[in-house]
C-alpha cells in the first residue's frame, strides 16, 4: 500500500472517497475496541501510581536556607571587588 498525497485524493470519485472515509471510521472503531479489550485483560491499574509526597523537617529546611544564604553571601562578596 502506498501513501496518497492530496492531489491523488482530489482525483478520486466521490463514491471512492466515501468508501475510504467509511473504512477509516471502521478502523478507528475497531482500534478503540481492541484497546478496551487489552485494558480489561491487563491486571492492576494502568495509571501511574502516585508516590507519597516527601515532607521535609523544619531542621532540614533551615539547613538548606543557611547553605543558600552562605552561597549568596560568597557571590555578593566576590562582586564587591
Amino acid at each position: 500500500m502506498t501513501a496518497m498525497n492530496t492531489n491523488d485524493l482530489l482525483k478520486l470519485p466521490a463514491t471512492k472517497l466515501k468508501r475510504i472515509l467509511a473504512l477509516k471510521t471502521q478502523i478507528e472503531r475497531l482500534e478503540s475496541r481492541i484497546g478496551a479489550v487489552i485494558t480489561k485483560a491487563m491486571p492492576g491499574p494502568l495509571q501511574k501510581v502516585a508516590k507519597k509526597k516527601r515532607h521535609m523537617t523544619a531542621a532540614a529546611r533551615k539547613k538548606i536556607s543557611v547553605a543558600a544564604k552562605a552561597r549568596w553571601a560568597k557571590i555578593k562578596a566576590g562582586r564587591g571587588k
